[in-house]
């Protein structure tokens, strides 16, 4: 018998209390955890280059500008339906850029942010909200303070507040909607042994025979069934035939102190 089991929207612990062992000992989850978020570089020019940047800055419609984004990040001409979802999120970033005259290189690394965001955001179908949040974070400080070669100052504080400000109130808000498009549904199946089966000690003599493992366990179902309805009426017996000697006993009292008074 197997039970199918819908993890959508279960956090870590949840999966680790069914996963886990009598001692404590956990079984192989495969990808089914929440990993801690990579470690932050610098992503200057490491998905849209200065070319494509140039284009960006030239163009003057949405469509123009999605074409562009959809063969330098999605390495197509036309987007699938998953990837539409992608070319939207990028080209508003790319709108919210231009509204905040963000130059080419702050445009090129905050679309490459979001997009490592996204990535490790959908490699689990756990929640993992607060990674998110923390890595996120984290690439913005790498390009936000100038320390090279492990960060550069590329964004103000106050640029930061807002970059952080927009990806809160557009990424995360939808961030379920992002989680349940791009990452697989999991389902756990659950085997369970029922104790008292005999096991088939000869194949033969079970093909022969023609009986089967749900045959077996229907007769011992229906055996224990009889046992207990048997067991059940000869209480229900008894304790009519002990309510039966009470009243004889009781109707026997009452008659003798009839007859004393008498």
């Amino acid at each position: 018998m197997q039970r199918t089991v819908y993890t959508d929207g279960l956090d870590q612990y949840f999966i680790e209390q069914l996963f886990r062992l009598p001692g404590g000992e956990m079984r192989h989850l495969e990808n089914i955890r929440v990993s801690q978020p990579p470690r932050s570089r610098v992503l200057l020019w490491a998905d849209l280059k200065h070319s494509d940047m140039e284009e960006i800055e030239k163009s003057n419609s949405i469509p123009e500008i999605e074409r562009i984004l959809c063969r330098a990040l999605l390495a197509s001409d036309v987007a699938q339906p998953k990837q539409r979802v992608l070319l939207e999120l990028y080209t508003n970033l790319v709108l919210f850029c231009k509204d905040r005259h963000f130059n080419r290189e702050q445009t090129s690394v905050l679309i490459s942010i979001i997009k490592n965001v996204h990535q490790f955001n959908t490699e689990t179908p756990l929640n993992n909200t607060d990674h998110c949040l923390t890595y996120c974070s984290e690439l913005l400080l790498c390009h936000s303070v100038r320390r090279p070669p492990f960060s550069i100052d590329l964004f103000s504080s106050e640029q930061v507040t807002q970059i952080l400000s927009y990806f809160i109130n557009t990424y995360m808000r939808h961030y379920f909607l992002y989680k349940y498009i791009f990452t697989p549904e999991v389902q756990l199946d659950i085997s369970l042994s029922y104790i008292g089966i005999p096991e088939d000690t000869d194949t033969e003599e079970t093909a022969q025979s023609g009986s089967s493992p749900k045959s077996e366990l229907k007769t011992i179902v229906q055996k224990e069934v009889r046992d207990e309805v048997m067991r059940l009426s000869a209480q229900l017996q008894q304790r009519l035939q002990d309510s039966a000697d009470q009243l004889n006993n009781a109707i026997s009292k009452l008659e003798t102190n009839i007859q004393i008074k008498k």
